[in-house]
């Protein structure tokens, strides 16, 4: 199971997330975000990252041209895309695709049988927010044949990440707000304690 952060807007938040160990790092290009980031700020930082570390773009209902010019800047990975329409086609993104999803209860999950992408991010739905909430969903609701293929977001923290480890067990993880003091500012503390929780799956999967 890998980790993404996401709503990095500084590099000591990044360098920090990366040292402990984030797989990926999340840069929300969405100007209505209280975690937007202006893309050039965003370009300096990943030149200072490992190149081991995945940089995703995040982006809402943004026209593929700004959205390849961003990539060419940025010098992205991947990109995570919120959509408000059902399907959007996204053949001409030469990138990797997060199709992100919000999920009610009545989440019609054959919905993603109409997508190629190889995972998709599901968070919790908000009439108001594409993410970043801090509340969870009904993960149990996840048909089990999907979870290798989920990112799961909303409401993860170092106090139920060993259930998601043990129950849930999707491809990754997706924290925001559970890891910072303020958006777009990052606690270091709750970063470490995550990932002091974290990495001891990782050493047990090493040892065993």
């Amino acid at each position: 199971m890998k980790v993404k952060v996401c709503g990095i807007t500084n590099l000591e938040d990044a360098l920090l997330c990366e040292r402990c160990g984030a797989d990926a790092l999340g840069f929300i290009f969405y100007k209505k975000s209280k975690r937007y980031i202006i893309p050039s700020e965003a370009a300096n930082i990943v030149k200072r990252l490992s190149p081991f570390t995945m940089k995703v773009g995040v982006f809402v209902d943004e026209p593929k041209d700004e959205i390849n010019k961003i990539l060419e800047l940025v010098r992205l990975n991947a990109v995570q895309l919120h959509n408000t329409e059902t399907v959007r086609p996204t053949d001409e993104l030469n990138i990797p695709i997060i199709r992100a999803f919000r999920i009610k209860d009545d989440f019609d999950f054959n919905i993603l049988n109409n997508f190629n992408e190889s995972y998709f991010l599901l968070d919790s739905f908000s009439q108001n927010e594409f993410g970043g909430t801090g509340t969870s969903f009904n993960w149990g609701i996840i048909p089990e044949n999907l979870r290798h293929k989920v990112i799961l977001a909303g409401g993860i923290s170092s106090f139920n990440i060993d259930y998601i480890y043990q129950n849930i067990k999707p491809a990754a993880v997706d924290l925001s707000s559970s890891l910072e003091k303020s958006p777009g500012k990052k606690d270091e503390k709750k970063i470490r304690d995550f990932f002091n929780q974290f990495n001891k799956y990782r050493s047990n999967k090493w040892s065993s």
